[in-house]
């Protein structure tokens, strides 16, 4: 099969107009070339939805690529039922949107996904869903970005000016290989597939992770007469969620205003003292740089305690040290203790994938981060930008998505707008199917 990619007419009112040729005898796909008049951007996550909002707004034309079969799919699909978002929600709606003013201080997982579901609708977006992303690499011949997926119909190849990495931080699931867990034979599961303690009603179940994840979990697990055992390797910071009656964030973004991140961290360890207590003798030791410094330089977020810290001092939460190995039954930890346990949750968080896809670039790193620092992460060489990746939630989706969107709509203007029959002119004769 050949895809001659031409001169095409294409009205930025309209969707990207397809180019396909028929298939040539022996092709196992149908390959598809797309024109996009504007950017593509990658992942119908928060971080995507704001980028298209932005670009709405300013009449820029965009395709939406996910490879789930809905919007915010790790929200929708990978998240347990107890979820609420851990910060107030004026530090967590996205651009041009505020949330509903009868929603709570702290909204829960599907009142979130509500409010994506009206983000959508109101900005009238509407991505290709189930299409996932086998490669995407910028064509010096051309000085156009080739994006290929994969879909349940086939093969499609998008060509557009400009691409944006919205995958965000938590794209996959990341899973330690632990000596002797396939020899264990009890349950074992990621905390992206943990919905609710039910189904472990009565059962000893070792949490591996003592972030947020890990903390929720456990206590719900408590709240369906569970045992959990969590296991705390290193240090952590835990803090209040709310310091009387004030959001911790909020006091902390306040401080950050008027005094050094030193001092503030200061201030927060002395007001979480004295809200939490002494933590260490519970097995929870802080580390020796403050939670926003560590948070800044390390991107290590801190717990904020909604609940789990009144279990653990109860001893229903039950801290243990790092793992050695697994056997039939038992978790042999770094101590000598052995333990009987039924069950494993690994709340061990996620990483990035866009190694995997990303093709030849300078703005992320090996590990798939922006290897420049928040705030500048955001843009990089020849129409790459970023979003999702400040490790800074979604506040700072949302500055980059504002950012973002606002550099693609100035160009476009320049370069696209401009032309009265909206002509994109490219010249990669013959080169879609290589």
């Amino acid at each position: 099969m050949h895809c001659a990619c031409t001169t095409i007419n294409l009205d930025h009112h309209h969707l990207p107009t397809m180019v396909q040729q028929p298939l040539q005898q022996g092709d196992l796909f149908s390959r598809r070339c797309i024109l996009v008049n504007g950017p593509v951007i990658v992942g119908a996550g928060p971080s995507g939805l704001a980028v298209g909002a932005g670009l709405r707004q300013q009449g820029v034309p965009f395709v939406i690529l996910d490879r789930a079969d809905c919007i915010a799919s790790l929200w929708q699909n990978k998240t347990y039922d107890r979820l609420k978002l851990h910060l107030p929600k004026q530090f967590c709606q996205l651009p041009y949107f505020p949330f509903p003013p009868n929603f709570p201080e702290y909204p829960s997982k599907y009142q979130f996904i509500d409010y994506l579901e009206s983000y959508a609708k109101k900005f009238e977006i509407s991505p290709r869903f189930n299409e996932s992303v086998q490669s995407a690499k910028y064509d010096e011949s051309c000085g156009l970005w080739r994006v290929r997926t994969v879909a349940d119909n086939g093969e499609v190849e998008y060509i557009c000016r400009w691409l944006v990495v919205a995958t965000g931080e938590n794209a996959e699931k990341v899973e330690p290989d632990f000596e002797g867990l396939d020899e264990f034979g009890g349950h074992v599961m990621h905390a992206c597939d943990y919905r609710s303690g039910e189904a472990y009603e009565g059962k000893r179940v070792l949490v591996i992770g003592c972030g947020n994840s890990g903390m929720e979990v456990s206590l719900d697990l408590c709240h369906h007469n569970a045992f959990p055992f969590m296991v705390v390797r290193s240090s952590v910071h835990v803090l209040p969620r709310e310091i009387s009656g004030r959001s911790t964030f909020e006091l902390a973004t306040s401080l950050m205003k008027w005094l050094p991140v030193k001092m503030v961290d200061k201030i927060l360890l002395i007001l979480a003292t004295w809200t939490l207590g002494n933590l260490e003798k519970y097995g929870i030791k802080r580390p020796l740089m403050g939670p926003l410094e560590l948070k800044n330089t390390h991107g290590k977020t801190p717990v904020l305690d909604i609940g789990a810290l009144k279990k653990i001092k109860s001893g229903k939460i039950q801290i243990v040290p790092g793992i050695k190995k697994f056997s039939r039954g038992l978790v042999e930890l770094v101590n000598g203790e052995n333990l009987e346990i039924d069950s494993v949750i690994l709340a061990t968080g996620y990483c990035s994938n866009v190694p995997s896809w990303l093709k030849e670039n300078d703005l992320f790193s090996g590990e798939g981060m922006p290897t420049t620092p928040f705030p500048e992460g955001w843009k990089g060489k020849s129409g790459l930008y970023a979003v999702g990746f400040t490790k800074k939630g979604l506040s700072g989706a949302s500055f980059d998505a504002i950012r973002v969107s606002q550099d693609i709509a100035k160009t476009w203007n320049q370069e696209t707008r401009s032309q009265t029959n909206h002509y994109v002119t490219v010249s990669c004769d013959r080169r879609c199917n290589k």
